[in-house]
């Protein structure tokens, strides 16, 4: 953690850089005023090996390329000078017709001693907002500047769905929920602009830095808001349970023939590729493979681009029919295949080699000897419809297509007119069995930070040093993790800032949460340490009930670019 002096003249001073991990600096500010003024000035000024940026309440995530690159900004953000200038927001005026009915605007003019519902409104739509951050789900803004009057808590009891336009207050904040999804803030009305709108090019209304005015209407809205079912959907648990569907044929299916149909999903099956970079500001994750590595060595096997688009299969399970003949490969948890059809015996197919499936073939994974996901690639890579440049699943924030069904279509693209690749050897997977026939703890490194001083020695030391269980309760989200609860962690809330994979929480239970690659863009919960790259891969090969010690690796100058 570097500290950042201030001198006279400069308005709003970086306090501290933080490492985040490898490729990542967490830069505190001031207030909401100085990272807004950071993130602008490196919006329009990015430094050398920039790759991304993720503002908050008082920070900004920035990303590097490398480490080395990491390093350099370190020292560089460390000695900036940020001016008054440097806070105009970039991304223009924002109007929001409002009706001003919400549930909660009674409680609201209690609380505030405002006394009246038309004095809230007042109130709400006299100030000029600033979105100070997205977070929480995709298009969702932290608007900041308003009444100080209007600063109310949370609610009591979450609601389990808000309606997608509802106009809310939390704190300092006011926001306006792009989709229907769960949530605390209280309500006090509603709006019907289209918040989030895939078809058009930046599909935020409010972007990072946009004033924003909610303009008072007596009418009736009707919502234009597309539906938005799955803005904030939670992730299905891990779970090895699972009920065998009988054979389905294609029903329905537009479009040229599929090249495969799914017979059986197993336990939860989606596409992936390399995921959907760029988007943080606007409250998107990354989202893509969980197993990076694993989908990246099944499309060189069978001569496709790195980030062509697969299959995530999570423990076995998946049976699907080839319509035509494919070359295949499986590569990630080490699952049996079987290839079976209906003039020949069954045959079994290799493991982390490419092979032909036959048209009319059935492919089935059984479940895998170690590891957790199995990545499927076949040549030309699966064709489909991306959303924001990506066809993959983001369990977290409702993006790409659902999760395979039986009877699922699926399209193959063109032949890459490569050679197809070698047979390739897969680095260890958690449960391989030591050299004694025993298991041995799974070893994560990590890099302490950024928020390594919300803990006491006690607490750094115990985290390090203790074994935990990763627990049933986990998906592509993230892993929970049970063992004994940390002690030694400052009480209080930390202001919401941005996460990313690998990135550790310890929430007030004391237990750690690694983020995997559905990871949301913030949180607000500490973050003890981020796991290296090299081992996030290995992260998401984790089953429920594998023994994990988490190793701290310092200094970062050691680790390879």
């Amino acid at each position: 953690m570097l500290p950042a002096s201030s001198e006279p003249g400069i308005s709003s001073p970086v306090l501290f850089v933080r490492r985040a991990g490898e490729r990542a600096l967490l830069v505190e500010l001031a207030g909401p005023a100085g990272a807004a003024a950071l993130h602008s000035r490196l919006q329009a000024d990015p430094l050398p090996g920039q790759t991304g940026l993720v503002p908050a309440a008082c920070t900004v995530l920035v990303r590097l390329a490398t480490p080395a690159h990491a390093r350099q900004a370190a020292g560089l953000l460390a000695e900036l000078e940020l001016r008054a200038a440097d806070r105009a927001g970039q991304a223009g005026l924002v109007e929001l017709d409002t009706v001003y009915d919400g549930e909660d605007l009674a409680e609201v003019a209690r609380l505030t001693g405002l006394g009246s519902a038309d004095a809230v409104a007042e109130a709400h739509s006299a100030a000029v907002w600033t979105a100070a951050f997205c977070g929480f789900a995709p298009g969702f803004a932290y608007l900041t500047g308003g009444d100080p009057r209007l600063d109310v808590p949370r609610r009591a009891e979450p609601r389990t769905a808000v309606p997608a336009g509802a106009v809310a207050l939390a704190g300092a904040y006011s926001a306006a929920y792009p989709g229907s999804s769960p949530g605390g803030w209280q309500l006090i009305g509603r709006t019907s602009a289209p918040l989030w709108d895939l078809e058009r090019e930046q599909p935020a209304l409010i972007c990072p830095g946009a004033t924003v005015r909610f303009r008072p209407v007596r009418e009736q809205l009707a919502l234009r808001q597309r539906p938005a079912a799955a803005l904030h959907t939670a992730a299905a648990p891990i779970s090895v349970e699972r009920t065998i569907p009988g054979e389905h044929t294609v029903a329905g299916n537009p479009g040229p023939p599929p090249a495969a149909v799914v017979l059986d999903p197993g336990p939860q099956s989606t596409i992936q590729d390399l995921g959907r970079p760029g988007y943080s500001h606007v409250g998107v994750g990354r989202s893509g493979a969980a197993d990076r590595s694993a989908l990246v060595r099944a499309n060189r096997m069978v001569g496709n681009p790195a980030g062509a688009a697969g299959l995530e299969v999570l423990f076995g399970g998946l049976r699907l029919r080839a319509e035509r003949d494919l070359v295949v490969a499986a590569t990630g948890a080490s699952t049996p295949l079987a290839l079976q059809a209906a003039d020949r015996p069954e045959r079994p197919a290799p493991f982390d080699a490419p092979f032909l499936l036959r048209a009319d073939e059935v492919l089935s994974l059984g479940p895998p000897a170690a590891g957790l996901r199995t990545y499927l690639a076949v040549r030309g890579g699966l064709a489909g419809e991306p959303v924001l440049g990506s066809q993959s699943t983001d369990t977290l924030a409702g993006l790409g297509p659902e999760p395979l069904t039986a009877g699922r279509g699926l399209g193959v693209g063109p032949e890459p007119g490569t050679a197809v690749g070698l047979p390739e050897p897969a680095p260890p997977l958690p449960g391989t069995e030591a050299g004694a026939g025993t298991e041995t703890d799974v070893q994560l490194r990590y890099i302490p930070g950024p928020r390594e001083d919300w803990f006491d020695a006690a607490g750094l030391d115990g985290f390090a040093s203790r074994t935990w269980t990763a627990a049933q309760d986990s998906n592509r989200v993230g892993i929970r993790f049970s063992g004994e609860p940390l002690t030694g962690r400052r009480s209080g809330e930390l202001e919401s800032e941005a996460v990313l994979p690998g990135a550790v929480q310890i929430p007030p239970s004391g237990l750690p949460i690694l983020f995997l690659a559905d990871a949301p863009v913030t949180g607000g919960y500490p973050v003890i340490g981020v796991v290296v790259q090299a081992d996030l891969d290995l992260a998401a090969q984790l089953r429920p009930g594998t023994s994990v010690r988490f190793t701290p690796v310092l200094p970062p100058e050691e680790l390879r670019d």
